[in-house]
């Protein structure tokens, strides 16, 4: 996802930005936030459900024999309209279960899955992950709490910032939606390391307008290079 230009680029961009506050910017990029194993099995039984409501608009339906009734006993008729039932309840069965691992099969393809994933779940699992990575790399524990994480997710196409609590209690989330849509623009056109350094650049300018830096030193508490996960 990243060359190692792109990575010098983006690392080159922290220090920089960080020249100028005392908040600490922290990189990661994802390949995927989430493996989605739910979203087969989903449109898996979504396909076995609609099954018999499809069969039955397509006009569909189960006949009885051409002689049912005719000279047959009480027990006869019943008999045969149980077995009729069972067959017909058997078959949409079958039908069902080959239609549920059918579907599910092809809709755990990446491409297919990546497709048929629900937005709102990408976003969840996007956000998820990026706060997970916020705590995982120890951004809450910097000495004036002016952390900020900028995750993004490649194959959902989409980003996070987090911003610790010394920030979020100074700074709106609204004012990092320019730095966001820069950062993935970049992406979108091919030039990962530009939308990074832009995004960056934008970040800086805010974190130093409420956070410059202390007269008694700025120290850099947090690694500046990007991390790529997989």
């Amino acid at each position: 996802m990243l060359s190692d230009t792109d990575r010098a680029r983006i690392e080159a961009a922290v220090k920089t930005a960080e020249l100028g506050t005392t908040g600490e910017i922290y990189c990661v990029v994802a390949g995927e936030s989430s493996d989605y194993r739910e979203v087969p099995i989903a449109w898996g039984a979504i396909a076995a459900l609609a099954a018999p409501a499809v069969l039955l608009a397509f006009g569909i339906h189960v006949t009885a024999p051409d002689d049912f009734g005719q000279g047959w006993s009480a027990a006869q008729m019943s008999s045969a309209a149980e077995a009729t039932a069972r067959v017909a309840l058997s078959g949409a069965i079958l039908l069902q279960c080959v239609l549920f691992v059918m579907v599910a099969v092809l809709v755990a393809m990446p491409p297919i899955r990546r497709l048929l994933t629900p937005r709102p779940l990408k976003r969840e699992r996007v956000r998820r992950r990026a706060h997970e990575q916020f705590l995982a790399k120890n951004l809450q524990a910097t000495r004036e709490r002016t952390g900020v994480l900028i995750y993004v997710s490649a194959s959902e196409h989409m980003a996070e910032l987090i911003a610790d609590e010394g920030i979020a209690a100074k700074v709106d989330d609204d004012a990092w939606d320019r730095a966001m849509k820069q950062l993935m623009a970049g992406f979108k056109a091919g030039q990962p390391a530009q939308g990074f350094e832009d995004a960056i650049a934008l970040c800086g300018a805010i974190l130093a307008e409420h956070f410059p830096p202390r007269d008694d030193g700025n120290p850099n508490e947090l690694s500046d290079s990007v991390v790529v996960l997989g």
